[in-house]
């Protein structure tokens, strides 16, 4: 069997303890969309997001780590439920910081000038987590359009254990990630339901 026709069958059956995503999420609302994520990488309706398959990866005891900007917060917990999770808490609360001054990132926002996006938690079944010392907080600087900071891939490993981990619409890879996206190279293929 050739390397990658085996590949593509381990991947096949893999089932996944951690999910990781940064939905490429739409916004309908113009005013939030000024130098927003259309005009950086192609995007989706939740609906569309909703389809993707995601029980068929997911092991019975899994974590989903979901990032989201407050103003789709309503689609987050709707894709959460559709993907088979629960929704439990706040994994991470990024604070933006300047790329280059020590101050605060100020974002365009909807009714404030935002500052912080949320990673939230979901799960299925009972997954275990082997640390109690990572922290919500994270005081990080603003990189690229939706880069998020490296070190959360980290933190998520820290906190849940050196297993089957996911990343989904990813931009790149990472060591010790299977990744989900259009962007990224050796990307897994997750079908719509």
């Amino acid at each position: 069997m050739h390397y990658d026709e085996q590949r593509e069958k381990e991947l096949e059956q893999k089932k996944y303890k951690i999910i990781y995503a940064d939905p490429p999420w739409q916004y309908t609302n113009k005013s939030l969309n000024r130098g927003g994520a259309e005009r950086h990488y192609s995007t989706a309706s939740t609906d569309d997001i909703k389809k993707i398959n995601v029980a068929s990866v997911a092991d019975k005891d899994c974590i989903l780590f979901m990032w989201v900007t407050f103003p789709q917060m309503k689609h987050a917990m709707e894709l959460i439920e559709a993907w088979g999770f629960e929704y439990k808490t706040i994994g991470f609360n990024w604070v933006k910081k300047n790329k280059i001054a020590d101050s605060w990132f100020w974002g365009m926002g909807s009714w404030t000038r935002s500052n912080s996006e949320v990673c939230l938690i979901g799960v299925k079944g009972k997954p275990k987590r082997e640390s109690r010392s990572i922290h919500s907080v994270l005081d990080d600087k603003v990189m690229k359009h939706s880069k998020k900071p490296t070190r959360v891939r980290d933190l998520i490993v820290e906190l849940c254990g050196d297993v089957p981990r996911l990343e989904m619409f990813a931009r790149e890879s990472a060591e010790g990630w299977d990744v989900f996206g259009n962007e990224a190279p050796n990307s897994i293929d997750i079908s719509a339901t």
